[in-house]
């Protein structure tokens, strides 16, 4: 996608350097924009862990290659049991993040890919270099996969519409900067928007950490995409008064009875849609299921953050970004990460392979090559 006209993605190998990896420092956004040099494991996971990268797909891509970072470490620092080392390594990179499945599934994508090797350490840098390039590149695919599909349901509330504009409500940030490029939930919205159709965007905030007024907001202004910002409070609202006309979202982690995991007040959003006969979809790739998950709410493990997040605030000021006190100094904040939408409240789910229920079968019928469909 775009930054002040110029393509970029989430995170690449730094040209001429390849033993460095960059992402975005989406920290800085929307005031700044600051590519960040991620050279070591501990690197990555406090990029992650601090969320300057942040979203199930782009942390994907980030553990991929953090266990080629990995490699170069076991080589560097003379390593014999290289396979050892890089399960470890692996082992520190999950801690960092338990809600996002994408963490746990790039990292095992990984060790698999390896285990023939041996302790061949030039085999193994080889080896995690390409897997890394690979998870980047298929989430690239992926979500534009789920733009074509997504596509058609705005194309035909357009219709409905004879033509005016469609209003779709998001929660979090489920676009690019989430993802590699294209994003989840803002795929579809992008590729109405290039083929010309009418969509406008209303933003929930998304606090505490407000994901939707930094990310959200700033990436659909790059891209040329109408759009509004709302506090979360709001969206029930314009569900009553008919300004909403779909809502979506993405996902962190789905069970394969199609419950859904994602950034915090997303099952507020769902309920109010169901009062209000609003068609609710869920944007994700295959990636982002959970194949061993089958009752997303007591199942899905539920990051609980440091408070901080909850009391304090940033923001821009006189050119300067700073953080400011919200709530009394000494009153204690619960931050929960993300909530557990159930399944019998979303419409469909929007997914790399088409449009499908949110049902064990539905989800079958799309993935009946992966477990615990196959017999």
């Amino acid at each position: 996608m775009d930054v002040n006209g110029k393509s970029y993605r989430t995170i690449w190998l730094k040209p001429d350097q390849p033993e460095v990896i960059q992402v975005i420092d989406q920290r800085h956004l929307p005031h700044r924009f600051v590519i960040e040099d991620l050279t070591t494991v501990d690197e990555v996971a406090i990029a992650i862990k601090e969320m300057h990268v942040r979203g199930a797909g782009v942390i994907g891509a980030s553990a991929g290659y953090g266990m080629y970072l990995a490699a170069l470490e076991a080589k560097a620092q003379g390593k014999f049991e290289v396979q050892e080392f890089l399960e470890a390594m692996g082992a520190k990179l999950r801690q960092t993040r338990p809600t996002a499945v994408n963490l746990e599934w790039a990292i095992n994508r990984q060790l698999e890919a390896i285990k023939p090797l041996g302790n061949d350490i030039e085999a193994i840098i080889e080896k995690t270099l390409a897997v890394a390039g690979a998870i980047a590149l298929e989430d690239v695919q992926l979500c534009k996969s789920i733009g074509e599909h997504g596509f058609e349901l705005i194309k035909n509330l357009s219709e409905q519409k004879q033509g005016d504009t469609v209003n779709i409500l998001t929660h979090c940030n489920a676009g690019w900067l989430g993802c590699v490029d294209n994003g989840t939930a803002t795929s579809p919205i992008y590729e109405a928007h290039r083929k010309g159709l009418k969509v406008h965007v209303w933003v929930d905030e998304t606090r505490p950490r407000n994901q939707g007024a930094r990310l959200t907001a700033w990436e659909l202004g790059q891209q040329g995409v109408p759009h509004t910002v709302i506090p979360d409070n709001v969206g029930g609202h314009l569900m009553q008064h008919g300004m909403v006309d779909i809502v979506i979202v993405g996902s962190d982690r789905t069970s394969y009875t199609g419950d859904v995991a994602n950034k915090i007040g997303t099952y507020l959003k769902a309920l109010a849609a169901k009062d209000n006969n609003i068609p609710f979809y869920v944007a994700l790739t295959y990636s982002a299921f959970d194949w061993g998950i089958s009752d997303g709410v007591k199942q899905i493990p539920i990051e609980q953050r440091d408070a901080t997040e909850v009391k304090y605030i940033k923001g821009l000021k006189d050119g300067e970004i700073i953080e400011v006190l919200l709530t009394p100094e000494n009153s204690p904040a619960a931050n929960y990460g993300f909530d557990v939408t159930p399944a019998r409240l979303i419409t469909g789910l929007i997914t790399d392979r088409g449009v499908c229920p949110a049902t064990a079968e539905g989800i079958k019928n799309l993935y009946p090559d992966f477990s615990p469909f196959v017999v």
